[in-house]
């Protein structure tokens, strides 16, 4: 039997680009809703199955902007463009591997400095990445920064691993979690948003899990805006360029693959109010940021 290089059967994508239409189709139905509603409900796949929900390429906007802001306080929707249209969410992925590893952490199920292996196949992802080698460690406080500051793709696999065994079974553990916080229009592939066909979701579900994720996990809340840090005698700073030069930006994360765009999921604080704001689909990422930095202005104020 064939395979592609990430070890899924060819005829696996075969049904996945065969049942694009069919999907998309069901994915148009699904209805919006805003943040702030509590009793939101799984979506389109009951949380206690396993994630089957696919998506072929042609069934994403390609390079069309997206955008919503949201208080950060109430989870209000103060602003959406196209909101629900499908995108490629790309290294936007790292913030529910992220929010995964947290909950891992908070079952005690793993520590902060506990050592997680480094498989060859975790080693072989695309960059970005921190270079780390087959037999390697890393502890999972440098993990979180790996993945949060530099957006490395071989952490995202190290921790997929650590925590479901596959980057595949992670996978479908990252989508059932996305369905139970309310992201009825995500399907994750792979835990770093590296290319795939399914992998998506849209400008709604990504400010939900930067909401979700600051509610819910306010301890980690630094991780977020750190500019820089060190990590086997290597500086890397953040690929968040607002990051300490618009004022009151204090997170969250970038994206990028040819097939999304330039996206951003960005949290901000002025003048005593707090907006969380995404853009997916720049055409370059100063085109992207200065489209984030305007919302921010438009609805925090300008800074003092």
């Amino acid at each position: 039997m064939s395979s592609n290089r990430s070890g899924r059967p060819a005829f696996v994508r075969r049904l996945r680009i065969a049942s694009a239409l069919v999907l998309s189709v069901a994915l148009a139905s699904c209805q919006s809703m805003d943040l702030s509603r509590s009793d939101v409900r799984a979506g389109l796949i009951p949380p206690t199955k396993a994630p089957t929900l696919m998506v072929g390429a042609e069934a994403v906007a390609e390079r069309t902007p997206a955008s919503i802001v949201v208080d950060m306080d109430t989870g209000r929707v103060l602003q959406a463009d196209d909101p629900d249209g499908l995108r490629h969410p790309a290294s936007l992925t790292k913030l529910m591997t992220l929010y995964m590893l947290f909950e891992a952490i908070e079952a005690k199920r793993i520590g902060l400095d506990d050592a997680m292996p480094v498989t060859a196949y975790a080693a072989a992802r695309a960059p970005s990445k921190l270079g780390l080698r087959p037999g390697d460690t890393i502890r999972v406080r440098d993990a979180m920064f790996g993945l949060a500051v530099k957006s490395a793709n071989d952490v995202a696999s190290v921790v997929a691993e650590a925590l479901g065994g596959t980057d595949d079974a992670f996978a479908l553990a990252m989508t059932r979690k996305a369905r139970s916080l309310g992201m009825t229009r995500t399907n994750f592939a792979n835990p770093s948003g590296l290319p795939d066909e399914a992998q998506i979701s849209t400008a709604r579900d990504m400010a939900r899990l930067g909401y979700e994720i600051r509610k819910r996990f306010p301890q980690y809340a630094s991780l977020y805006k750190t500019e820089g840090f060190d990590y086997g005698g290597r500086h890397y700073t953040a690929t968040n360029k607002l990051l300490g030069r618009v004022a009151g930006v204090d997170g969250m994360k970038t994206g990028f693959v040819n097939a999304s765009g330039f996206n951003l999921v960005a949290s901000a604080r002025r003048n005593g109010r707090g907006v969380i704001v995404v853009v997916l689909g720049g055409r370059t990422g100063r085109e992207r940021d200065a489209s984030v930095e305007a919302l921010i202005d438009t609805y925090l104020g300008p800074a003092s």
